[in-house]
């Protein structure tokens, strides 16, 4: 594994991470291919709006169409079509934000019952890798436990030695040729529990590392003054990796306290819902006002949507219920966050990210036009 940083501003930094499908350039924002597919988006659109790396879930693959159905047709990158580095998580998230579906959790890994139809399935750290190893990502997620918003401090602290426990155990399990293993730590916004969990992680040499069991609920403050002091524990030749936060002040937010990779379902999901991300705030398509707009959904753009269409006319397709309006709202969106991504790590070589962060916030809490 390969990953240099070139820049630094303040905690900020501007890197490279070498994959088995090409580099990355970091920070970055990895659109989210739950099925392994963005959803309302061909792979050469993601490509051409800017992304170096999509995120699959390796949950639902593992279930639909299933793993060695995916080993047998050539691995992922073949079945959906798309050539560059794919990142798969563990599925531990998933199974612990279903927790209704849980019906044992023990140090050899947890029992649950699938989403699709019921039937009882079972992961551990040699089970995931093996997914993953058949997928054949560029970057595999270690199995972790995500305690739920809220939870004891009893049931964080169970959650962190889980999460070490089977960390060990899948660093040594057989990986895909090439493939990056990251590591995961948790704790919440615990300040003890959380550094504990970094430093048992670090400590098992990981490829990169996670700061997971964050943006699940938590108010915000405390969850970047967690990624504050928890980003520098981590190696500085290691990238690391926020798990789940898509918004643009987030994205803005820790790459300042020095994180290197992010992903979101945000982007897609709000396109899908009628909603635009736009350099001054967001946009309700469905909203009336938008009616005779002929501006387009952000002057500062450059996507399609924003090179050829107007309000006026994604808003009447958004409520005739047209699959073209969600999709212009999609590239949009994704667009959106993939510049802002780039313009961040530009400011960052140029030694000016505080100055872009706080004049794309200011533009953020102006009243869309």
């Amino acid at each position: 594994m390969t990953f240099r940083v070139e820049s630094t501003d303040g905690a900020a930094r501007a890197g490279v991470l070498q994959t088995a499908h090409g580099e990355l350039r970091t920070p970055v924002f990895m659109p989210v291919g739950t099925k392994a597919t963005v959803k309302m988006l061909d792979p050469d659109e993601v490509r051409d709006l800017g992304a170096e790396i999509v995120l699959c879930n390796t949950y639902h693959l593992s279930f639909r169409p299933g793993a060695d159905l995916i080993a047998e047709l050539g691995g992922l990158h073949r079945f959906m079509g798309w050539d560059g580095p794919i990142l798969t998580d563990s599925g531990g998230y998933q199974v612990f934000s279903l927790r209704d579906t849980i019906t044992k959790v023990d140090d050899d890994g947890v029992t649950f019952r699938s989403v699709y139809d019921g039937d009882e399935a079972r992961f551990t750290p040699e089970s995931v890798a093996e997914i993953q190893a058949k997928l054949g990502s560029d970057i595999a997620m270690c199995l972790d436990v995500c305690a739920p918003p809220g939870g004891t401090r009893s049931d964080l602290a169970e959650a962190v030695r889980l999460t070490t426990l089977w960390a060990g155990r899948q660093r040594q399990a057989p990986r895909a040729p090439g493939q990056l293993l990251f590591g995961i730590a948790q704790g919440a916004t615990d300040p003890e529990l959380r550094r504990r969990s970094v430093a048992e992680i670090v400590e098992l040499d990981f490829d990169g590392h996670a700061l997971g069991g964050l943006s699940v609920g938590e108010a915000r403050d405390p969850m970047f003054e967690t990624v504050a002091d928890a980003a520098p524990l981590l190696p500085t030749d290691k990238p690391r990796y926020f798990m789940g936060i898509g918004d643009p002040e987030g994205i803005l937010e820790v790459i300042e306290r020095g994180v290197d990779i992010f992903d979101c379902v945000l982007p897609t999901r709000m396109g899908r819902t009628g909603t635009a991300l736009t350099s001054t705030g967001r946009l309700n398509l469905k909203n009336a006002r938008f009616t005779r707009d002929e501006l387009p959904l952000d002057e500062h753009c450059d996507c399609p949507a924003c090179s050829r269409f107007t309000r006026a006319y994604i808003r009447h397709l958004v409520n005739q219920q047209e699959l073209l309006g969600l999709r212009l709202l999609t590239v949009h969106n994704v667009r959106f966050l993939l510049r802002l991504t780039t313009g961040a790590r530009e400011a960052i070589e140029n030694g000016k990210l505080a100055t872009f962060k706080a004049e794309t916030l200011d533009r953020l809490t102006m009243e869309a036009a």
